[in-house]
């Protein structure tokens, strides 16, 4: 079968994290047995951080980006169409992009004769498809945006949200919790498709100091000052505790501010964004993985770094690590905001070595059981012959 995969979050030559998830499930759906193509939503204007910055090759980035690439063997086209700033107008993208969306599509259609198309999200790229008006049967995949902001953030925003999920044939949510979070939006039929991750050969050795890592994007809600304050609550306990923060953003600065002040900048280090790759492979070289998170969908990063036997720690409450934590264990969950429990986790999974790796081997069997990339691809796949059937 062809399918069409459409999506604003893909990897950028700029940005090669930024919507990994999405391409790695198209490579896992091309490798269950779907002939995939990608085209990326692609809106050229710089990031409001860019400009106040005066970063010169943050600015220009959207313009060098290749309106073609190939990656891992898949064909990925960039479209280019303009909004207004996201802040202001971000529900009503789907409208702005669909004139250019639905004349990419036609045009791949001409040389490649999809069956389906598989668009990531409601807004905008699900808006954008149904306002295309094609005759195919679409499938959109919700991660959390459409029903943790765009909905609740505005009449319109739920509108939009609602007219794409009843446009759609099939919505596939990444945890049981975000699927009914769909269906109170209109959506259905629904299922779940979980993310996935590889899995590596078992860990032989840990840090030399105690390490947690974090691997996320640098915003409030992933909650990074909470680990930085657990650790100063362990300053005496864990005097050798040593924290790991892989990624970039806009609270980087007040993040290193924390650290300083609280006398912690020696034992924090900022690695900033690295590669795919690199980003996984240093998540699993910690002692454990610690994100406290809040509005977090499903949340690869933790199942990424479980898969190599490391103890993650999420929050109670939350869709993504509530449902992983259900599927077999190898994640402990804490209360949002909650930094002495927070403290009192870590501390116990650093102390405890027999506790911690009991949690290793429950992390790699969950994630052998439920969360690969050959289960997601099967999946996918499975999602799109429903719809074809």
């Amino acid at each position: 079968m062809k399918v069409a995969i459409i999506s604003e979050f893909y990897p950028r030559a700029a940005d090669p994290v930024l919507g990994i998830w999405a391409h790695r499930q198209a490579v896992a759906a091309r490798d269950a047995g779907a002939d995939v193509r990608v085209i990326v939503l692609h809106r050229p204007i710089p990031p409001r951080a860019a400009l106040k910055a005066r970063d010169r090759a943050a600015i220009g980035a959207p313009l060098r980006q290749p309106r073609r690439q190939r990656i891992d063997g898949i064909d990925v086209r960039y479209v280019p169409f303009v909004a207004p700033p996201r802040w202001r107008s971000y529900s009503h993208w789907g409208s702005w992009a669909a004139p250019t969306v639905a004349l990419a599509l036609r045009h791949l259609r001409q040389r490649f004769a999809f069956d389906l198309i598989h668009a990531h999200y409601a807004v905008p790229a699900g808006e954008a498809v149904r306002l295309a008006r094609l005759d195919v049967p679409v499938i959109i995949s919700e991660h959390g945006g459409d029903v943790y902001e765009v909905a609740p953030g505005s009449e319109h925003g739920r509108t939009a949200v609602g007219r794409a999920f009843a446009s759609a044939s099939l919505v596939l949510a990444n945890s049981e919790a975000i699927a009914q979070r769909c269906r109170n939006l209109g959506a259905n039929p629904v299922r779940v498709v979980h993310l996935g991750t590889d899995l590596p050969a078992a860990r032989t050795a840990l840090p030399e100091h105690p390490t947690i890592t974090t691997v996320a994007h640098l915003v409030e809600r992933k909650r990074h000052s909470d680990v930085i304050r657990a650790m100063w609550l362990l300053r005496d306990r864990q005097p050798e505790l040593r924290y790991v923060i892989i990624g970039d953003g806009p609270q980087r600065p007040a993040l290193e501010l924390l650290a300083a002040e609280l006398g912690l900048a020696r034992r924090i280090e900022f690695r900033g964004q690295l590669s795919p790759v690199a980003a996984v492979e240093a998540g699993r070289k910690a002692t454990l993985f610690a994100m406290p998170s809040v509005d977090e969908a499903f949340g690869v990063a933790y199942i990424e770094a479980m898969a190599a036997g490391v103890a993650a720690i999420g929050c109670r409450g939350e869709d993504g690590p509530q449902e992983i934590a259900a599927s077999g264990g190898g994640i402990r969950l804490v209360s949002p905001g909650d930094i002495e429990a927070l403290a009192d986790e870590i501390d116990g999974l650093v102390s405890d070595p027999e506790w911690r790796r009991e949690m290793a081997d429950q992390a790699r069997a969950n994630v052998r059981e439920s969360f690969t990339w050959d289960r997601c691809g099967a999946a996918t796949l499975d999602a799109y012959k429903s719809v074809l059937a």
